[in-house]
């Protein structure tokens, strides 16, 4: 039998991608600026002298610096060009070291730590003086979590301080879930990147806040489902609405952004209406027969979607089209967070 024409056009777009990514992957290598490598004391060094390292969790990479000193967190909002008013949040090896640098830990801040620490969750807790103001942008509570990535937690039992770390990429860009990608955007900026390979997780940590009566405010959707979170704590309420005066991470309308612009849609209808030599496509789980395109998951995984989301729009960001056409996966479990993503790539700034 001679193979279909349809299958032949699929070989060649395959064949084509693979060749860009290839050229791509080359070429981050190619602008290597700093050094990737596993060695802890090396981190560890780098970060008790004050200098910023990239570290890995299972959400995306971090930017880390010494929580407790102003000039290292002063460095972090520099390097990001992150605007002051965006709070930090702080990695902690658990409970223990939470309870040093805050005055208070509610009862279901507690059973929430103790259920998913280490793990993607952060806990808006009251601070004390220990924690600069600078790292909470001048608010009374400070973002903690326990990263659950085996590096990272070596690292933090080897310090005398916990490690500011918002994402280590420009502010407001797509967030890095390889150490490459961390080289390709700050690798002429940092002191060392800490591999521990592919993020598992692929999107930011959950955030729950806490108000006077001790109700539970989920502030940004993230790698720990709503579900998850209200099995062992009861109803949260949900306040996720984009500000330009966040109180925790991830909360500003533009965020997330590749450098293309980002369309979200039925794909289909999408697809009429320009030229498909002018878009790539994000799609959840099917594929088109089209020059540049990606699936987050064939098999419809939202856990595998969410693991592939920010790898995919760096990917087609790079491909030569004018903009990105994407759709949202189905509203449920972590798929909530990847949508929540999606709509602050796809907002003007």
């Amino acid at each position: 039998m001679y193979p279909c024409i349809c299958d032949c056009i699929c070989i060649k777009t395959i064949q084509r991608i693979k060749t860009i990514q290839r050229i791509a992957e080359k070429s981050v290598y190619l602008r290597l600026m700093v050094e990737i490598g596993t060695d802890i004391g090396k981190a560890a060094e780098h970060l008790k002298a004050g200098r910023l390292v990239a570290i890995p969790t299972e959400t995306v990479y971090g930017l880390a610096g010494n929580a407790l000193d102003d000039r290292a967190v002063a460095t972090i909002f520099s390097v990001k060009n992150r605007p002051r008013f965006d709070p930090i949040i702080v990695h902690i090896t658990g409970l223990a070291q939470a309870a040093r640098h805050t005055t208070d830990i509610p009862q279901k801040a507690r059973a929430l730590a103790e259920a998913f620490w280490p793990g993607p969750l952060t806990l808006l807790l009251k601070k004390n003086e220990t924690i600069p103001d600078l790292v909470t942008a001048g608010f009374p509570e400070v973002g903690l979590r326990a990263p659950a990535h085996p590096l990272t937690q070596a690292l933090l039992e080897q310090l005398p301080f916990p490690l500011a770390a918002p994402s280590a990429n420009p502010f407001g860009y797509i967030s890095p879930t390889r150490p490459e990608h961390v080289n390709e955007q700050l690798g002429d900026k940092i002191a060392y990147i800490l591999d521990g390979g592919p993020c598992t997780i692929g999107i930011e940590s959950t955030i729950i806040g806490f108000d006077g009566d001790g109700q539970a405010i989920l502030h940004r959707l993230g790698g720990l489902s709503v579900n998850q979170v209200e099995a062992i704590i009861g109803k949260v309420i949900i306040r996720t609405n984009a500000s330009s005066d966040p109180r925790a991470p991830g909360q500003l309308k533009s965020h997330y952004a590749p450098a293309k612009p980002l369309i979200i849609g039925d794909i289909d209808t999408m697809l009429a209406a320009y030229d498909p030599n002018d878009v790539a496509v994000l799609s959840f789980r099917k594929s088109y027969d089209l020059p540049y395109q990606t699936v987050l998951s064939e098999v419809g995984d939202i856990e595998e979607a969410a693991r592939n989301l920010f790898a995919a729009m760096r990917m087609l960001e790079k491909m030569p089209v004018k903009l990105i056409l994407a759709e949202f996966v189905p509203d449920e479990g972590l798929g909530k967070a990847i949508n929540d993503r999606l709509m602050r790539a796809s907002a003007k700034g």
